[in-house]
């Protein structure tokens, strides 16, 4: 499996006589006989197999330096060495300067995890006066329980707090069925923050706290009254990895806001791409529908010049594009050739076979773009566009794609464009650009994976709040960074466009050249969801952990954005986002219940997994069936779950369909709504309108 980078750091400390360490070597030093009671091994690997980074601060002060590079600081029981074996680097106690640099790094967006003790007193450290920055303490006690234990008296099964209280954002307990806190300590809070564990009513210590979060600053702390639970020997007990990693991906979710895809894009300022973009938005507002110009109402010199500049600028940033040469030759000979033709409906299919993004598929690379093609968003009016865009190919992308083998497909960012892209578009098709016969082949399919990621973020996160969703952590990591959510969408786009072209399909992938009901439509694009869907799965289990985005990704677009964007004609897409939460609702993989929606998130993927073998059967056994009866029954699988309209001429009970020669004649007997909104996607859509439209549109 490929590796997808790291973008979060979390930073060991091993400097102040800890009785944990993540070093092998150091643990059987520390503990010969067992070290894994002294390793936090296991747990530093865990975060390695996910987006974070381990690293280790060996000696010197836990000063701004030292944080400078870190997202996420532990700091597992500092202790003097006559009472645990330990690091044997440093004293126990922080120095006020250290621990201003702690309060400090987390005010500035740092997550902070501390792992205390029973009788947390004797061991010399002083975390309590860390703590009190936070509003935490770590009392010096020792929780027994005799009637909820795992094994003895003192390793005390938690009593988990009720998720369902805390409101919205990220739920570190999401997943988390159990804990164990073997001798604990407990735990005083005064910092408004959440207690996720406590003691149970039948302990020494009632209801006392055992682990607690708080915000402070732009940053996040978590504390612990033990540390054993995520030790080497301890961690694969209960949920406590899940416990583990829900912590990590909590304390840290500011700095996954802030990291971004590093883009350059100084030509966005060059002269010859500001007058080459002026003069596009000049030309384009004098073009008829179909692209032609009516020189009867306006200036052919002034056309002509506008040509002409079109074409010098191109020439001009030939330099930045070495390798668009033949397309840039080819956009000017068009351009030529339009104007001496008196610029009736252009032709630009020279262009189009000369413009070749997919055969250089390299991290990083730019591309200018200027086309006639259709106007975003349905329209089949045509006028002209220019675009400078940047194709995202990191290596863990360029792997994936060798083993799924799709030539054609290009992951795009948009760097500068003119008005036509200021929409919701988020796909470069050559389709759509203006040619006067239809090519044997389309060559390449662009998808704007920043556009895309930015809807699923503004989207995403708007519903997560509006429904109390159960949120996993790392899922909240997905919705707030710009780097996660784009490489999520271009795992999710790979593997949804390849399947276009693969399977058991009963009629053409793309079905452009036929005329067929929309949820034909809907079906075909979900399917390709969910396959795609598990075909992340697989790479998730086969090691590829960063799949696990790509899965969170289709859930939320697809249950959430889909139903609710655009209008109610013949919404294919958003059907097939009613039809997924629909199942899911309905088989139980998700729950709405006291205005809360909850996703069974251990079980959902089966979910999903289901709906698809139904889709495919419907496929499988479609191939002998006569296309209506096809249709008929492919309308049967949406209605099962997704109520037809009452009006509807298609449904099952009440079908009634007149004889006709060709099934294409009945599509004018779909209602524009056939399937309406349900009462759950009717109530949530106000409450999401002021995230469905892009700042900036209005």
């Amino acid at each position: 499996m490929p590796a997808y980078p790291k973008l979060a750091r979390v930073l060991f400390d091993e400097s102040h006589s800890e009785a944990w360490t993540i070093r092998g070597d150091v643990a059987q030093r520390m503990q010969p006989a067992h070290p894994a009671d002294s390793s936090l091994a296991v747990a530093a690997e865990a975060l390695r197999e996910r987006d974070f980074e381990a690293a280790i601060h060996f000696e010197g002060p836990l000063d701004a330096d030292a944080l400078g590079d870190a997202d996420v600081l532990v700091l597992a029981h500092p202790s003097d060495p006559k009472w645990e074996a330990t690091t044997g680097s440093g004293e126990p106690r922080l120095t006020g300067a250290e621990i201003d640099s702690i309060e400090g790094f987390v005010s500035g967006g740092g997550g902070l995890i501390v792992l205390g003790e029973t009788e947390q007193d004797k061991y010399g450290n002083n975390l309590n006066e860390l703590l009190a920055r936070f509003g935490m303490r770590i009392a010096n006690e020792t929780v027994q329980d005799y009637e909820h234990h795992h094994g003895a008296p003192s390793w005390i099964l938690a009593n988990l707090e009720d998720s369902g209280s805390a409101g919205t954002g990220a739920d570190p307990l999401v997943g988390v069925a159990d804990a164990c806190f073997y001798r604990a300590g407990t735990l005083e809070c005064q910092n408004g923050g959440r207690v996720l564990a406590r003691a149970h009513e039948t302990a020494s210590h009632p209801g006392a706290a055992l682990a607690a979060i708080a915000q402070h600053g732009d940053g996040r702390v978590a504390c612990f009254a033990d540390s054993d639970l995520f030790g080497d020997d301890c961690i694969a007990e209960l949920s406590h990895t899940q416990l583990w990693l829900n912590l990590v991906y909590w304390v840290s979710e500011s700095r996954f806001r802030q990291a971004s895809p590093r883009i350059d894009a100084p030509l966005t300022g060059d002269p010859a791409w500001l007058g080459l973009k002026l003069a596009t938005q000049e030309l384009r507002l004098q073009q008829k529908s179909d692209g032609s110009v009516d020189l009867a109402g306006g200036d052919s010199a002034r056309l002509g010049e506008l040509v002409e500049t079109i074409a010098r600028s191109a020439v001009e940033l030939k330099p930045h594009f070495p390798h668009q040469d033949a397309y840039i030759d080819a956009l000017c000979a068009d351009l030529v050739a339009w104007a001496d033709d008196g610029f009736g409906k252009p032709d630009f299919g020279a262009s189009m076979e000369a413009f070749r993004p997919e055969r250089d598929r390299r991290d990083g690379i730019t591309h200018l773009v200027v086309f006639p093609m259709y106007k975003q968003n349905a329209s089949r009016d045509t006028c002209f566009e220019a675009l400078l865009v940047r194709a995202p190919w990191p290596e863990w992308i360029a792997e994936i794609e060798a083993h799924y083998d799709n030539p054609k497909f290009v992951p795009v960012e948009l760097l500068d464009f003119t008005p036509g892209y200021e929409s919701e578009c988020a796909v470069l098709f050559p389709e759509t650009f203006s040619f006067a016969e239809r090519p044997s082949e389309y060559h390449f399919g662009a998808i704007f994976c920043d556009r895309e990621a930015e809807r699923l973020r503004r989207v995403g996160s708007a519903a997560a709040d509006a429904l109390r969703l159960n949120l996993p952590p790392d899922a909240a990591a997905l919705l707030a960074s710009p780097q996660l959510s784009r490489d999520a969408f271009i795992l999710w786009d790979l593997l949804h466009d390849r399947t276009h072209m693969r399977g058991e399909l009963p009629f053409d992938p793309f079905m452009i050249r036929q005329r067929s009901p929309y949820w034909m439509y809907a079906l075909e694009e979900l399917r390709c969801d969910l396959t795609a869907f598990a075909e992340a799965r697989t790479l998730e289990r086969d090691g590829f952990a960063f799949a696990h985005h790509a899965q969170y990704a289709i859930l939320f677009d697809r249950m959430f954005r889909f139903p609710l964007t655009g209008n109610r004609v013949r919404n294919y897409d958003g059907l097939g986002g009613q039809l997924l939460f629909a199942f899911l609702h309905r088989e139980g993989y998700v729950n709405w219940s006291d205005s809360r929606l909850e996703v069974d998130w251990d079980r959902v993927g089966e979910g999903v997994e289901e709906l698809r073998a139904r889709v495919q059967d419907l496929y499988r056994t479609g191939i002998d069936r006569p296309k209506l009866n096809q249709w008929t029954a492919a309308h049967d699988l949406v209605a099962e779950y997704v109520p037809p309209a009452e009006s509807s001429v298609w449904a099952k009970d009440g079908r009634t369909l007149p004889e006709v020669d060709e099934p294409k004649e009945l599509v004018d007997l779909v209602r524009d709504d056939e399937f309406p909104l349900s009462l759950f996607f009717s109530q949530l859509g106000p409450r999401l309108e002021p995230a469905l439209a892009r700042p900036g549109l209005g």
